[in-house]
């Protein structure tokens, strides 16, 4: 039997120490890789990715997997693509599960990359940390040093988070100390003004008081001269013997029956006297009884709504703080008021009317055939520029014009109207030229704005431009031919009653429930919208509104100005709201059944 020979049956050599020439050719390369993988390994993070994403997820490779037609992929992103489609994503080769290999040195390079990039943002503590989590050798004495320089940079740390606290804190005492000082100035600024005003209120009453007792004084006499003629009058023309008496007095001689009647005469002038005197403390009892019970109810008034017009006081006071009162010629029967500021001249007239109104009083009811009939709602009221005649309109179709005096002072079971026109649509506003008795605008349910002659009867211009409901019109105050309206279709048109189509067109993103010029001037107008805002526009400038006030939480259904600069609202979350369109401020909030201020004696 033979021995089989487990040598190896390439002979061995000597490995020599030298490379051969071929040996290094063959090693050239290889250097060259790995000098290409150093090099792409401190590529930009943004080359990077571009080379390491995967085709079908575009993210970095996670457990890379190579095809057999040399594309890299992500495990779960290729598997996936292969249950649907059996290709390659990039090439479109033929491809299946077994022809799947996994790449470890992808792997390899990606983990690498990944852990030097962390390494190259890491901060010193955690490549700290992973240096001891690594098994780094550490000595107790470095710990020792370590824990020191730890400890001293906390301290320092917390100091400067200390001194960053104290001066944070410093500036907040510093601006709440700025503040504080400008609310004592303006506090202090605004007793000055309530002393001086107290001075000069008090100097005027003591004047009215010194003007009463003057009044009181002469009436007194003169009552008492009346009384005195009186009776002596009366004895003279019941003494039959008045000549004689008065002879024999010139003589000397006084008859005894003359001076019992005159003794008599004398204690009824005196009985007389104090029976009056007695029934005039009763009068003038009543009389300040009366007095000081208004005095009471209105004072409870002003003390309901003090804050309110502590607002409006100090408002005016600083506004007009260095105007005087100027007394007009007018007022020739008013006592010169010394000292009075404007300010407080003006605040004094806003108080006095505030308080004299108490209650709304009924002075007249429009009467028509049916109360009841729906078609008799009216939704639109307009008086003219001379109160003298007013127009109704609503869903009847038909606008009405009744004579106001006639209406207040013959009262009837039903009113005529003095005229009527009849329209196509319900209406749903009116407004009555400023400058033209003849001249009247309504809106309708159909968007058509029309402009009536209340003379003949007849429209004289129809706009019918507005796409859906139009709410609201409003003839300009300065210019007779200028007009405003809204609708539905949130948008505004000015119009000219010179022109047939719109002059200005604002588009909004809300339906448009009320349109108000202001009555200073034709440039301006405020939109009361369903966005519950209110838009105060300078015709000459539409891009955007000037003023945006807000403070309605529903829809703003009624706008009106009750100045140049003020603004009244009303809406449906039951409140009305006064601003200040100048000084583009909210003046005062009203809950409806409260605190209505009346201008106008007569309200409809």
């Amino acid at each position: 039997m033979e021995e089989v020979s487990t040598e190896p049956l390439v002979p061995a050599m000597k490995p020599d120490l030298k490379p051969s020439p071929t040996a290094v050719e063959s090693a050239a390369p290889s250097a060259e890789h790995v000098g290409r993988e150093a090099a792409a390994l401190d590529v930009g993070l943004s080359e990077l990715d571009k080379d390491m994403l995967c085709p079908i997820c575009m993210q970095i490779i996670k457990d890379a997997f190579l095809t057999a037609c040399g594309h890299s992929f992500c495990y779960m992103c290729i598997i996936t693509h292969l249950r649907n489609k059996s290709d390659c994503p990039c090439c479109g080769h033929y491809l299946t599960n077994h022809q799947l290999y996994p790449n470890f040195l992808l792997d390899k390079l990606l983990k690498k990359t990944s852990a030097r990039q962390i390494s190259k943002t890491a901060t010193p503590l955690e490549h700290f940390r992973q240096a001891l989590q690594q098994g780094c050798d550490v000595s107790i004495k470095e710990i020792d040093n370590l824990m020191s320089l730890l400890g001293e940079k906390k301290r320092k740390m917390e100091q400067e988070e200390a001194e960053r606290n104290m001066q944070i804190l410093l500036d907040f005492l510093h601006c709440l100390r700025r503040q504080k000082v400008d609310e004592l100035k303006e506090v202090q600024t605004d007793l000055h003004y309530i002393k001086e005003d107290i001075n000069a209120v008090e100097r005027h009453r003591i004047d009215l008081y010194r003007a009463r007792d003057k009044y009181s004084i002469k009436l007194r006499m003169l009552g008492d001269d009346s009384t005195a003629r009186k009776p002596w009058l009366s004895s003279i023309d019941k003494n039959s013997g008045g000549l004689s008496s008065s002879s024999l007095h010139m003589r000397g001689g006084m008859p005894s029956g003359n001076l019992q009647q005159k003794k008599v005469d004398g204690k009824a002038q005196v009985s007389s006297h104090g029976l009056q005197r007695k029934d005039s403390p009763t009068r003038s009892d009543s009389q300040c009884f009366n007095q000081s019970g208004l005095s009471v109810i209105r004072k409870k008034r002003v003390h309901a709504q003090f804050n309110d017009l502590q607002e409006c006081y100090l408002q005016k006071r600083r506004e007009l703080a260095d105007q005087p009162h100027i007394k007009q010629e007018s007022d020739k029967n008013v006592i010169h008021r010394e000292g009075y500021n404007a300010g407080l001249a003006d605040f004094q007239s806003v108080l006095t009317t505030f308080t004299r109104y108490s209650r709304l009083r009924v002075i007249a009811e429009l009467r028509h055939a049916d109360l009841f009939h729906a078609a008799n709602i009216v939704s639109s009221i307009e008086f003219d520029r001379d109160n003298q005649l007013f127009a109704t309109a609503g869903v009847s179709r038909r606008i009405k014009v009744f004579d106001f005096a006639s209406v207040v002072n013959e009262p009837t079971d039903v009113h005529c109207p003095v005229m009527e026109m009849s329209t196509r649509s319900k209406l749903s506003c009116l407004s009555w030229n400023k400058f033209s008795k003849n001249r009247i605008a309504s809106s309708d349910y159909e968007g058509i704005v029309t402009v009536w002659d209340v003379a003949t009867q007849q429209s004289v211009m129809e706009y019918e431009e507005h796409e859906k409901r139009a709410w609201s019109v409003d003839f300009s105050c300065t210019e007779p031919s200028m007009l405003v309206s809204g609708s539905d279709d949130c948008k505004v048109k000015v119009w000219c009653t010179k022109q047939e189509a719109s002059v200005l067109n604002i588009d909004m993103k809300a339906n448009i429930c009320c349109v108000k010029y202001n009555p200073g001037s034709s440039n301006y107008i405020a939109v009361g919208s369903a966005d519950h805002h209110i838009h105060y526009y300078d015709l000459r400038n539409i891009s955007q509104p000037l003023h945006v006030f807000t403070g309605h939480k529903k829809a703003v259904s009624y706008v009106k100005f009750l100045s140049n600069n003020e603004l009244a609202s009303a809406s449906t979350d039951s409140t009305l709201r006064l601003w200040d369109v100048k000084e583009n401020l909210p003046v005062s909030k009203f809950c409806f059944n409260q605190n209505y201020h009346v201008d106008n004696p007569f309200i409809t």
